[in-house]
């Protein structure tokens, strides 16, 4: 499928961290620049929660939350160096500076304000296009903000515009392949001079920042048909060794609701799959579930991560 960009268009782009805009969406912006189009960018975290490159390029072993605070403020300095090499305005660029690597506790914890302030993103741009992090990126900030911004899209008065997922942490076969943008050899050269303005991360994972921004620039296209709830097919077959550490998360309109797996609304169909009856009858709109466990690891990435239902 081909996008068609014209002055008309209006695209958002939600991105997790700085430099998730000029990974994924690096090309995407300068053609709907190109194209007379207006562009807004809503950073949620500073990505101030990034310790080893920081350890690294500031030669010190403990970060206390000055130094986080002062590493944040560095990152929001690289990305907007970056959008201004995009073409992006500086006033079509904002940071809420929600926690890095916190997006899923703030979903369920602060539900309401989250929404509420992606909703006002919404209307300043009032986009027609939107770019937002795929649901099956490993990344637990980048499912989580799929789901805010799905559900705060739903939420919205506006018209709901196309939304594009787009893809930084996993195999790309998961979750995109529908939606290719077209390239050229100076969009693609200007994308990657705008990577290298954060210097942060080029510092200590450069050949790994390149290697995924260099990928064509491929979306799947989100549905948002209004599907009545029903019992939900789970994708998981958890370990029963695992179930004690389990939890299951849900989140839809009408809020964020947890289990230990032992707990939760669940039953076994014919085939033996996993069926989560956790929806109110006939509510409507994007419902999500996600599967975690609860201990400390040093690994961030997810597991399981998110499903929609």
């Amino acid at each position: 499928m081909a996008l068609s960009l014209h002055a008309g268009t209006r695209l958002l782009v939600v991105s997790p961290h700085p430099d998730d805009e000029s990974i994924a969406t690096g090309e995407l912006i300068q053609q709907v620049r190109q194209s007379g189009g207006q562009v807004r960018i809503l950073l949620l975290t500073n990505g101030d929660n990034n310790p080893w490159p920081q350890r690294w390029m500031e030669r010190r072993l403990r970060i206390g939350a000055d130094e986080r605070r002062r590493w944040g403020e560095r990152r929001r300095g690289e990305v907007a160096q970056a959008l201004a090499r995009l073409g992006v305005e500086p006033d079509a660029f904002e940071a809420l500076g929600w926690p890095d690597m916190g997006i899923t506790d703030r979903l369920c914890s602060q539900l309401a304000p989250s929404l509420a302030a992606l909703t006002k993103a919404l209307d300043a741009i009032q986009p027609n296009l939107l770019a937002l992090p795929a649901l099956g990126d490993h990344h637990p900030d980048h499912g989580a903000a799929h789901v805010l911004t799905r559900l705060a899209v739903a939420s919205w008065e506006g018209a709901a515009p196309q939304m594009l997922a787009y893809l930084v942490h996993g195999r790309e076969g998961e979750v995109t392949g529908r939606v290719k943008l077209d390239s050229s050899v100076g969009l693609h050269a200007n994308k990657m001079a705008a990577l290298g303005c954060h210097l942060s991360q080029m510092a200590l994972s450069g050949k790994r920042m390149r290697r995924l921004a260099d990928r064509p620039e491929r979306y799947r296209l989100v549905k948002t048909d209004d599907r009545e709830a029903s019992p939900s097919v789970l994708p998981w077959q958890p370990p029963s060794a695992l179930h004690p550490w389990l939890h299951l998360l849900m989140a839809d309109g009408s809020g964020v609701h947890s289990w230990p797996w032992a707990k939760a609304p669940l039953a076994r169909d014919g085939q033996g799959r996993y069926v989560l009856h956790a929806r109110a009858d006939g509510a409507r709109g994007p419902a999500f579930a996600k599967l975690h466990m609860n201990l400390p690891s040093p690994w961030i990435f997810d597991r399981w991560g998110w499903c929609e239902l």
